[in-house]
């Protein structure tokens, strides 16, 4: 996935959600490539950047490589399975209802 791309971007209808994914280069393209896998039957956009840099992660809480924040909030630690990723953000859309 690239930077600056939107996952479920071909349904405009469902809600944006601005992610950041922080960690080296090889875990965060695992994890994104999970990601996409994991969240393509929901409804929810996401907008999505990458951030490599460790001090940036550091200040914004992050602990673990890769991390997932979701508008701003920690959302998902560490290279997780698909199945957790899907959980998550069951759990999320279920909440927001």
């Amino acid at each position: 996935m690239q930077e600056g791309a939107i996952l479920n971007a071909l349904n405009p209808e469902f809600p944006l959600h601005k992610v950041i994914l922080y960690g080296d280069k090889l875990s965060t393209a695992k994890f994104s490539k999970r990601l996409s896998c994991s969240i393509k039957h929901l409804p929810l956009r996401l907008l999505f950047r990458y951030e490599h840099n460790t001090l940036k992660a550091i200040e914004a809480g992050v602990m673990k490589e890769p991390t997932l924040v979701m508008d701003g909030l920690i959302f998902i630690e560490g290279l997780v399975q698909a199945e957790e990723i899907t959980e998550k953000f069951e759990i999320f859309l279920h909440e927001e209802s």
